[in-house]
């Protein structure tokens, strides 16, 4: 977690010291993105509560989640895409959250 909040303090410091150069700078935030290291997770969790893996993410990885499924890598790609993109000049210290929904509540 630390780690994560030191990725975001980077980008910003980055943002608003490359701003006069041209220089943006964002973090992409994903929810669970469908990896190997993930479906791991979901056959851990799902021993370590007692349940088929086929009802993890609904019950405890994505309980909270308004999107109930993980996000896919090419979704995760669009999204860096769209910020490498000409028209995305002023969107520069910011974080974009992928998380379905997630953090709205």
């Amino acid at each position: 977690m630390a780690a994560k909040h030191g990725l975001e303090g980077l980008s910003k410091t980055t943002a608003l010291e490359g701003a006069p150069h041209g220089v943006t700078s964002n973090c992409v935030n994903p929810a669970y993105v469908r990896t190997p290291l993930v479906e791991k997770q979901i056959a851990d969790q799902a021993q370590a509560h007692g349940i088929p893996e086929e009802r993890v993410l609904t019950e405890v990885m994505l309980r909270d989640s308004a999107v109930r499924r993980l996000i896919e890598p090419e979704e995760v790609a669009e999204a860096v895409a769209y910020l490498c993109g000409p028209r995305t000049s002023f969107v520069t210290g910011t974080s974009l959250v992928l998380d379905g929904g997630w953090t709205a509540h």
